[in-house]
């Protein structure tokens, strides 16, 4: 996995952006959907991939443990409504994956590649108020987003 020189995610203590893209499941989500919860964000390459099925269903798994964390999910990349709907049924997603077609919320969240049209896998969580409390490029494992939630709620 190689990381991005130069392309870091935004800083930890940043306010989250703001976002309103179309999901699974037949509706839009925006930031303000999850005020008063924790919320991991997930950008990642490509729906169907070995690694982004590795990392999707490992939270899928988890589920349980986040929400007793007062903890919710979403997923975003570029891909079209129907792909993330084939990825979300084949893996029994239960989380909102984002349609990011113009790649906005990439952007705004700093988690493009150096071309400015590919994502570079960055996994980011933001405290009840929407403040961002971890920011990684990469697969961190759900055991230390769970130790980084814990540390804050």
């Amino acid at each position: 996995m190689t990381i991005v020189e130069g392309y870091q995610p935004l800083s930890v203590g940043t306010k989250a952006p703001d976002f309103d893209l179309p999901a699974t499941g037949g509706h839009r989500v925006k930031l303000s959907d999850y005020q008063g919860k924790n919320l991991i964000i997930v950008f990642y390459p490509k729906d169907q991939t070995p690694g982004c099925t590795q990392q999707l269903c490992a939270l899928r798994d988890d589920t349980e443990l986040f929400k007793g964390l007062n903890t919710e999910f979403i997923a975003s990349n570029p891909d079209s409504l129907e792909s993330h709907e084939r990825f979300a049924t084949n893996q029994s997603y239960k989380f909102p994956i984002l349609v990011d077609a113009e790649r906005t919320m990439a952007k705004a969240y700093q988690a493009l590649k150096e071309d400015g049209k590919g994502i570079q896998r960055t996994v980011y969580i933001l405290d009840a108020t929407g403040i961002v409390r971890y920011a990684k490029q990469g697969l961190p494992p759900d055991t230390e987003l769970l130790e980084v939630i814990q540390s804050f709620s």
